[in-house]
């Protein structure tokens, strides 16, 4: 019984000492994660040796007319109307292939030559189904004469007429038959019947892919070729959240890719998608004020859009330090000491950062170079 009371009181007395530990160390840690933020530690001091080593200058806070320069990112595609899948109107064997995959062409160009007796017959029809609406033309004329003289019956006449327009309705098909696999109607004869078509390119561009080799027999619905026409080159760029207001169709901007980014080309926003996808953008189209053959489909592409600008009050960039998601300047109080200051910053440029409701930084001399040395000192002494 004794023993268990001593127990009991050992475990108890544990718990208390391990409950004043836990209180103990909660408020140390407490201390430790508001110790940069208390107004002791936004100041650091350096010494003569430190301040030459830095090098610190400072500004002032001044009126600004700035530009908030957008930059985005995202690939260049084709649009679904600028590419096409070419096939042949009737089915036969390929004889030969003009193009490889990657070649640029011009707008009638051969691509292919196509071989089948069917192209005979067609060209047959066409040649005997004209003599015969000429024969038939002759026919009607004849039975007209006729029967203006009681000669011929009116029915006879009225099969003559029934004929010729049925012949030449037949005609008028087989000759747009033969306009479609590019043959000349007008033009044929039969001494010219040939028993291959050629299949055109219907306009400049380059070839994408080739699905189909020598010697292979194609269908109608076969896809030969996928052509792409390189003026429908558009340009999807990811906008996110934070800049969706700023940008507009119609804006004027300029393009680059990884490769060349000292190539910088003029391009025009054509559309945006006013949607915001679950990676937190949204979509904007540009097209090339030209086309350039430097860009190609799917290649990854950079853009920078310039927002109209406003007269507002700035600092240097390099006066603007970020720390934990949040920008900062350093004020100079004289004698090597520097105290942080918190800021709200604005738009940006090239040169200088906005910062909002900067009254409070008016008369104050803010370190320009040197800033960031100094948060890296402020942080280590925090730590």
């Amino acid at each position: 019984m004794s023993f268990k009371k001593i127990s009991i009181y050992s475990l108890g007395l544990a718990l208390v000492l391990s409950s004043c530990s836990g209180k103990k160390e909660e408020k140390k840690t407490i201390y430790e994660n508001k110790k940069f933020a208390q107004n002791k530690e936004n100041t650091v001091n350096l010494s003569e040796k430190q301040l030459q080593t830095v090098g610190v200058t400072t500004t002032m806070i001044q009126s600004r007319n700035m530009e908030k320069l957008v930059r985005l990112n995202g690939k260049a595609e084709i649009a679904p109307s600028h590419m096409s899948s070419v096939s042949s109107i009737m089915g036969g064997h390929i004889k030969s292939i003009h193009v490889i995959s990657g070649s640029h062409f011009k707008k009638g160009q051969v691509l292919a030559v196509v071989e089948d007796p069917q192209f005979i017959q067609l060209q047959q029809d066409y040649l005997v189904t004209r003599a015969q609406l000429e024969s038939a033309r002759l026919n009607l004329s004849r039975q007209k004469d006729l029967n203006i003289s009681k000669a011929s019956s009116d029915k006879t006449l009225q099969t003559a007429q029934a004929d010729y327009s049925t012949l030449n309705a037949t005609l008028k098909g087989l000759e747009e038959k033969l306009r479609i696999i590019g043959i000349n109607a007008k033009g044929l004869s039969s001494g010219n019947i040939r028993s291959r078509i050629s299949i055109y390119a219907p306009f400049n561009g380059f070839v994408s892919k080739i699905l189909v080799n020598n010697g292979q027999y194609i269908n109608p619905a076969d896809t030969l070729f996928e052509l792409i026409d390189p003026a429908g080159l558009l340009l999807e760029l990811k906008v996110f959240e934070n800049d969706v207001n700023d940008i507009k169709t119609g804006q004027d901007i300029l393009v680059y890719s990884n490769e060349n980014p000292d190539l910088k080309l003029n391009a025009k926003i054509i559309s945006v998608v006013p949607s915001i996808e679950n990676g937190g953008a949204a979509m904007a189209v540009a097209k090339l004020s030209s086309p350039n053959s430097d860009f190609v489909k799917g290649m990854y592409i950079n853009a920078e859009v310039s927002i109209n600008g406003r007269n507002t009050m700035g600092l240097p960039n390099e006066s603007v330090v970020s720390f934990e998601n949040r920008s900062y300047v350093f004020e100079d109080l004289g004698k090597g000491s520097y105290k942080m200051i918190l800021i709200t910053a604005g738009i940006s440029d090239d040169q200088f950062t906005e910062v909002l409701k900067a009254d409070f930084l008016k008369d104050k001399k803010i370190v320009q170079k040197g800033a960031y040395s100094l948060l890296m000192m402020l942080k280590n002494k925090a730590e």
